[in-house]
């Protein structure tokens, strides 16, 4: 249950600054549907545009990684955050990317690959070699 009210599409409507908002997430994906994120995010106007707009830049604009790719970043990401909303919604946004269930399973193995080592490393407090120091 969320801590905060869900905007409904008639509420959005009411006020501009959603409404604009709304219609910009809709436009950008293409389709009507206005997931529950951003409906929470409605409570606060100003933080649901400044989102809205950083996310589209980073996830849809021009960059060095493909959409699935950074789909696929943002899941492993999640995971490590332990956010099951957004586990849900980019896993389903890299399929319709076309991650395929080989890729997912893959990518679910490095994920909890690496969750294990980070772990280990972590409690053995293993210095970094020095060839692997970045900057230097």
């Amino acid at each position: 249950m969320a801590t905060v009210r869900l905007w409904t599409d008639n509420e959005a409507d009411n006020d501009p600054a959603v409404k604009a908002v709304f219609d910009d997430i809709r436009r950008t994906r293409g389709a009507d549907f206005v997931n529950n994120f951003w409906r929470a995010l409605a409570n606060d106007p100003a933080n649901l545009k400044r989102t809205w707009e950083t996310l589209k830049t980073i996830m849809g604009g021009e960059g060095a990684l493909d959409p699935l790719t950074r789909e696929l970043i943002y899941i492993a990401v999640s995971a490590a955050n332990n956010c099951t909303y957004c586990i849900h919604s980019h896993t389903a946004a890299a399929k319709q990317k076309g991650m395929t269930d080989a890729q997912h399973m893959h990518l679910l193995a490095i994920i909890g690959m690496a969750s294990e080592t980070n772990s280990l490393v972590t409690a053995l407090q293993v210095p970094v070699d020095r060839e692997f120091l970045a900057g230097e």
